[in-house]
């Protein structure tokens, strides 16, 4: 049967981004099963398919032939282990150490950004960002450490990704430079050179295609905005 994926709408789902982004980028065949997301309470048809699927009810998930791994960290390691010869960690070991870290620390931290700039991959929201700068000083504090950590992996590993090459680490920060992008929040020329490339790298080029040709306004995922004209699902 191969590999599944599930994943949540792409324009939203920034936890369903990095392993998507990851297969696709290196080359890995897989089936996309995309569950739209209606709601998240336990009678929504978004629970009643994913359910039986995961046992934590949410996406990404990913099946090879019955067996089902969850969370997004759980899934990069399988992959690097069943795809060796894909080096989806870098090869050296320090490297490797210092890459699993970042990976943690996005899985587990920049709460205050996660919060107040939820991905929206088909928005453009300058004003919102500015305002969120202004207001919200600890989405300063969280956009201060990446500043930080981009440029000192950048400058070590000498680009032009995190790593040298594009790893697990470009994918786990995909999602925060759609954010960026979408806020217009302020960064160095340094980083905002490395977001763009990871923008334009094939396996993201791919999911923002799949973000832009959704056109499924989903309320509940949008703090800042208004349903747009009933032309969209």
């Amino acid at each position: 049967m191969g590999l599944s994926l599930y994943i949540g709408n792409k324009n939203y789902s920034s936890w369903s981004m990095r392993p998507w982004v990851l297969m696709t980028q290196a080359g890995i065949a897989f089936e996309e099963i995309m569950v739209r997301f209606d709601s998240f309470e336990g009678d929504s048809d978004f629970k009643k398919r994913i359910n039986p699927v995961s046992p934590v009810g949410k996406v990404p998930a990913l099946v090879d032939d019955s067996f089902v791994v969850w969370d997004t960290l759980a899934i990069a390691e399988y992959l690097a282990e069943k795809f060796p010869d894909k080096q989806l960690w870098p090869q050296d070991l320090q490297a490797r150490a210092r890459a699993r870290s970042i990976c943690a620390e996005m899985h587990s931290g920049f709460g205050a950004l996660r919060s107040a700039c939820p991905m929206n991959i088909e928005a453009s929201l300058p004003d919102t960002g500015r305002l969120i700068w202004r207001d919200k000083p600890t989405v300063r504090a969280d956009l201060a450490r990446l500043v930080t950590m981009w440029s000192e992996l950048l400058a070590q590993h000498k680009g032009p990704m995190l790593f040298g090459n594009f790893s697990i680490a470009d994918a786990f920060f995909a999602p925060v430079c759609m954010r960026l992008k979408t806020y217009a929040l302020p960064v160095p020329p340094v980083v905002t050179a490395y977001i763009e490339r990871v923008s334009a790298a094939p396996g993201v080029q791919a999911w923002i295609s799949g973000a832009l040709a959704e056109n499924d306004f989903r309320e509940f995922e949008e703090p800042y905005r208004n349903r747009p004209p009933a032309a969209w699902g």
